[in-house]
């Protein structure tokens, strides 16, 4: 294994541990705020469920490896591409936002190979349209349109239900909706670390081309992104968990189950998307049942835009990366 190639392990092991300790809120924030499990508990079960869902299925990463570009690139432009997911990551996670690890990541992959290639023959566009643009439009509006429903079946059904009680009972199926959040979290978020490394030994010649993903990589991200998540999102978790519209056990359950089905239907199809939007959006939507005004728009409007712009950034990132460490090769 070359020491280019040493690199591009390690950097993706950094890579999925900041991912984990940057979407952690995502499965928990909602089960901390309403008080479902205390914060140490809810960190435990998200790892524990992370691992779990990282080793089941290998949909995701294979469009990584082979679906997006080219697989005759060098190793050292799988490394660059790191480098700028994991510098917008960083950034985003500083500043509090909920931005998505694995736009970044795709986004900073194209810009990395594009800069490699001097022009986009190295891209498959057809993938890119297909597994990530559509995906990226789509699964936000899911996680809202099936949170809302949900959500109003709900008001209904419990409508002449004393409150309390509907409260105690959500607050119990909220460890449940969680488990499955952060299952799915791992089945999609952990799978693209996965399938980078897989290209980077691909590119290397260590694997043929198609290979599929060796059992050790597969054990190595489980566990990494699990350990990230131990370490937990709190700047991340105020935005998601009560930032965005004030939330109840009954709208946490109806957020994290219908953000764990988009994710998990897209996990099927093999689209590597954000599970920071789905889940954004399913909260929005949960809010928006209630009635328009209990969403803060204007915080979900800064959210909305950073998604916009993760994609085009992180491929300026990571065509920058390759540049730079041209110069050094």
């Amino acid at each position: 294994m070359s020491i280019i190639l040493m690199c591009v392990v390690a950097f993706a092991i950094i890579f999925e541990f900041i991912n984990g300790f940057h979407d952690t809120a995502n499965a928990i924030a909602t089960t901390v705020y309403t008080r479902a499990l205390s914060v140490g508990k809810a960190i435990l079960l998200a790892a524990l469920m992370n691992f779990v869902g990282a080793l089941i299925s290998e949909n995701v990463a294979k469009t990584i490896t082979d679906g997006l570009v080219s697989v005759t690139l060098e190793e050292y432009v799988v490394l660059a591409a790191l480098c700028g997911a994991i510098i917008w990551n960083l950034f985003t996670w500083m500043r509090s936002i909920p931005s998505s690890s694995s736009h970044a990541l795709i986004g900073s992959l194209i810009g990395a190979t594009i800069v490699y290639n001097l022009g986009i023959q190295g891209v498959k566009w057809d993938g890119i349209v297909f597994k990530v643009l559509i995906p990226l439009v789509t699964s936000p509006l899911l996680g809202f349109l099936v949170s809302f429903l949900l959500m109003r079946m709900i008001y209904k059904a419990f409508a002449r239900v004393q409150r309390s009680h509907v409260n105690r009972g959500f607050r119990r199926m909220q460890i449940l909706s969680a488990a499955l959040v952060a299952f799915s979290h791992g089945t999609n978020d952990a799978q693209k670390t996965m399938g980078i490394i897989t290209l980077a030994l691909i590119t290397g010649g260590i694997l043929p081309i198609g290979a599929d993903v060796p059992v050790w990589v597969k054990l190595l991200c489980a566990a990494t992104i699990a350990m990230g998540t131990t370490m937990g999102g709190w700047k991340i978790m105020k935005t998601m968990g009560g930032g965005v519209t004030k939330l109840e056990p009954a709208g946490g359950f109806v957020a994290q189950t219908s953000s764990a089905l988009v994710i998990e239907g897209m996990s099927l199809l093999g689209a590597p998307i954000s599970t920071t939007q789905v889940i954004t959006s399913a909260v929005m939507g949960v809010g928006s049942a209630r009635r328009l005004k209990s969403v803060k728009w204007h915080i979900a409007g800064d959210i909305a835009i950073t998604w916009l712009v993760t994609l085009p950034i992180s491929a300026i990132l990571g065509g920058a990366s390759v540049y730079l460490i041209q110069l050094f090769i």
